[in-house]
């Protein structure tokens, strides 16, 4: 991938980030660390601020505090330089419904100054990158969700641009399709490029990111490999089936006492009622088995136990108390 993006900067240097709308603070002091050649993930509920942050990186929005740099160029001051360093994948396909896929990339290609021939074979090499060659003449009126993600990514790839903004990219995609797309960011990051990637896959996270930041009420409250972030809440993860599900809340009460004062902090312990389960970070292994002495001291019989590294899911939920699940369009875009 070509790029005139200088070797010895960072790609993203975000410094107390804020965006205002009305009385609300969508974006209240996020700074970000981007190394060249990575993928840095963006994980956060449903209105948390990660499309807002993405809009000022990419000067679609203007910051109503602090500062950003891409390779080096200030997001406000160069503008235009920043733009030329950068292609944006939003939540929602960016083309004309009425128009074929070819005739959608050639526009782009045109506008970004290719010639007529170039951008007719660019189009042509990114359909069949994407496996749209088929349905190349096609109105896209008449496209499935997942055929229009694959166009809009294939359309920010034309300039091939050393910093991608991937915001969702695999929503509505088959999972044969997104492990396509996965492998084509892979790929890109293998050739040079740089990209910064909301999901609302936690897997997805886990499986392309070399960094995490957590971003919950506009804010980052987390940020570190998968790793590092698994480890903050606990090197393994206990499970508990009780035989008994109407004792859940006092397993619950008994378990969230028992590891807090081990661990010597407080312990998030979350309840599945329909499975009848007790799920909590476990920083200490040894304790399990004191543990399970005093269940069976108040007379909650456990059907079965686990112990395993937390899942990223389980990171999340310690973090901001709730799942991800339902992560989509930030509700502060609408204002």
């Amino acid at each position: 991938m070509t790029s005139n993006a200088p070797a010895d900067v960072l790609a993203i240097e975000a410094d107390g980030l804020v965006k205002v709308f009305g009385e609300q603070r969508a974006v209240d002091g996020v700074s970000l660390t981007v190394p060249q050649g990575a993928v840095y993930g963006v994980l956060g509920p449903n209105g948390a601020g990660k499309t807002t942050t993405i809009r000022m990186l990419a000067t679609l929005l203007r910051p109503d505090g602090g500062s950003a740099r891409v390779f080096g160029r200030d997001v406000q001051r160069e503008p235009t330089a920043v733009r030329s360093l950068i292609g944006v994948t939003g939540q929602y396909a960016s083309v004309d419904e009425k128009l074929s896929a070819t005739e959608n990339l050639i526009i782009f290609s045109r506008l970004l100054g290719l010639s007529r021939a170039d951008s007719r074979r660019k189009a042509a090499e990114l359909l069949e990158e994407f496996g749209l060659t088929e349905a190349a003449n096609k109105p896209l009126e008449n496209f499935s969700g997942g055929m229009r993600r694959r166009l809009d990514l294939a359309a920010s790839l034309i300039a091939a641009p050393p910093l991608l903004f991937l915001d969702e990219p695999t929503t509505g995609l088959d999972p044969r399709t997104r492990a396509q797309m996965w492998e084509t960011i892979r790929r890109l990051v293998r050739e040079g490029a740089t990209v910064l990637l909301t999901t609302q896959y936690l897997d997805e996270a886990d499986q392309l990111a070399d960094r995490i930041a957590v971003i919950d009420h506009g804010k980052v409250i987390a940020d570190g490999t998968s790793d590092e972030l698994k480890a903050s809440v606990g090197l393994s993860a206990l499970q508990l089936t009780l035989a008994d599900r109407d004792l859940l809340p006092a397993a619950r009460e008994l378990v969230g006492e028992f590891l807090s004062r081990a661990a010597g902090k407080p312990v998030e312990v979350s309840i599945s009622p329909e499975a009848g389960r007790i799920t909590a970070p476990l920083h200490d292994a040894s304790v399990t088995v004191d543990l399970l002495i005093r269940l069976r001291d108040h007379d909650i019989r456990i059907d079965e136990i686990n112990v395993s590294k937390p899942s990223l899911d389980e990171v999340f939920f310690a973090l901001t108390g709730h799942g991800a699940e339902d992560q989509n369009e930030d509700v502060e875009e609408a204002a």
